[in-house]
């Protein structure tokens, strides 16, 4: 494939020079990544269902998700290399072989350790859908389109994590569990057989020989004990009581040194197995920064509005999956818009407005309260939607137009890993913050519940005096009573925590508008270059 073809927004087809339309590698390996994303998410609702087929507790199948997530996260910081070492194009089909064959078996477990063993093959295989659907998007596209492309991926990025409790929850009441994992064997078939037939690798692939080279054994081993440690530490930390349990206190440790031995070996190492010196690039740094923050507020407030509608609201799983979907119909529309402006619009101004939208819409969400309408609902999910779609795109856009296409692979699973890591943060320390000030309201609350209060006084003798009206007795309609003001306050309680975790979601996004001041606008003339 020469450079006139690349320029041109084409690659070759596997039998020869003829060139292929981006438009068609395009949704082929967006669907690649598009799957490995909603099983990061799919299998949410299944696991009480999971646990009651499988004979174990609803705690101990949250190593379902656990064990896909340690995986996946150890691999993506490694595309880099693994694409280097196989080809680009041979490493993203040997991932959708692997995460194919993996979720068929998935499906297929007989017991729960084979489903954990099973899912960490998945989050391996999975591990590389995300960077490589990325770094082929942007090596398949012209550099005027690169907004198109990373539009493209910003669908399945923003799209499949609200996409999948909403589908899960709808395949295992209609059907069962399994089919959340057998659901992606067709998909695989077809989808790899399309990748043998129309993607190539680019002419600028860079290749490695591990005779040459070696192999950063070294590196490798502080990557997982730092990574596997963090993952499994936010995972686990809210049902371990955090720093109160032995084991998260270990974990962290091990986090720690791990991940800070893991910098300095690879910032230092002649062969790096994750290139960490990519992060000198201004626009590289700061957007994975950003992304970063991106990841925790999106998946943060992705885990909050559906727990709040569902444990104080009444709602069940479905209808808090109908509230979060007209969010990703508003990543859909505005996408094309968003690929259409930043080839004319400086990328930092489309950051700031995405900015500004989300912390409108996050604190629509602090207004809430329970007896607010579906549709009030519905509203502040649809305003977010329409600030993630301004976010994902120019970010991604600013954080790759600087880095030079040989180096693509390496940015992008470090990018992706910056997000996932930014989404475990956020769902963990969201919640652990809702849970200290649920109890913080509540005892603030309950000093008001008195004999010496006349106000409570007069609501415990109007509920007993109804109580008794209905048919209660006389006997127990004062204690019952009591318990009906303690479920108020508990509730009450509850729903000013969540308010108050969207008011500092909303408060921490604003950060992202400095990191957006510092970032140059890419050019979309020709590709930039970058000290190799």
């Amino acid at each position: 494939m020469s450079a006139a073809a690349f320029n041109s927004g084409s690659i070759a087809a596997r039998s020869g020079p003829r060139p292929v339309n981006p438009w068609i590698i395009a949704p082929l390996v967006a669907l690649a990544a598009f799957m490995e994303v909603l099983d990061t998410t799919i299998a949410n609702v299944a696991l009480p269902h999971i646990a009651g087929n499988m004979a174990t507790t609803v705690d101990e199948s949250t190593w379902v998700l656990t064990s896909y997530l340690v995986a996946n996260a150890i691999v993506l910081p490694l595309n880099g290399f693994l694409s280097a070492l196989f080809g680009r194009k041979r490493y993203f089909m040997l991932c959708v072989i692997i995460f194919t064959i993996s979720s068929l078996l998935c499906g297929l477990a007989p017991n729960f350790q084979m489903l954990i063993f099973f899912r960490i093959i998945q989050g391996l295989g999975g591990g590389g859908l995300q960077p490589g659907a990325q770094a082929i998007l942007r090596d398949t596209f012209p550099v005027e389109k690169i907004g198109a492309a990373m539009a493209v991926y910003g669908i399945v990025a923003v799209v499949g994590p609200i996409l999948g409790p909403l589908l899960g929850g709808w395949i295992t009441d209609s059907f069962s569990w399994r089919w959340c994992f057998l659901i992606n064997v067709p998909i695989g078939i077809v989808t790899l057989y399309l990748l043998m037939l129309l993607l190539t690798d680019p002419p600028h692939q860079r290749r490695i020989k591990l005779k040459e080279t070696g192999f950063d054994y070294i590196g490798l081993s502080f990557l997982v004990i730092g990574v596997a440690s963090l993952q499994i530490m936010l995972d686990k930390g809210q049902d371990a009581d955090w720093f109160n349990s032995n084991l998260i206190r270990v974990l962290a440790l091990l986090a720690v040194i791990g991940m800070l031995c893991f910098f300095v070996w690879e910032w230092f190492e002649k062969h790096p197995i994750v290139d960490l010196r990519l992060l000198e690039e201004r626009n590289f740094g700061l957007a994975t920064l950003g992304m970063f923050i991106f990841g925790g507020i999106l998946y943060g407030s992705t885990t909050l509005l559906p727990l709040m509608m569902q444990t104080l609201m009444g709602y069940n799983a479905s209808l808090a999956g109908e509230v979060l979907a007209p969010g990703g119909v508003a990543v859909l529309c505005l996408m094309p818009l968003i690929g259409f402006l930043i080839p004319r619009v400086q990328t930092r101004w489309l950051i700031i407005i995405a900015v500004l939208i989300n912390v409108t819409a996050l604190v629509m969400m602090s207004w809430l309260n329970l007896q607010t309408d579906f549709f009030s609902l519905v509203l502040c999910r649809f305003v977010q939607g329409l600030g993630l779609a301004f976010l994902f795109v120019p970010f991604n856009t600013a954080a790759f137009g600087f880095v030079p296409p040989a180096r693509v692979s390496d940015a992008s699973g470090i990018i992706n890993l910056a997000r996932n890591l930014g989404g475990s943060f956020g769902i963990s320390l969201t919640n652990a913050y809702v849970r200290q000030m649920a109890q913080t309201h509540q005892n603030f609350l309950a000093a008001n519940i008195s004999p010496l209060n006349p106000a409570y006084q007069n609501s415990l003798n109007n509920m007993s005096a109804a109580l008794m009206r209905s048919g209660e007795a006389s006997s127990s309609a004062h204690a019952t009573a009591q318990s009906m003001i303690y479920n108020l306050v508990q509730s009450q309680a509850g729903v000013l925590a969540y308010l108050d975790a969207f008011k500092v979601l909303a408060a921490f996004f604003l950060i992202v508008i400095p990191v957006a001041l510092l970032l140059r606008t890419p050019s979309f003339k020709s590709r930039p270059v970058m000290k190799e």
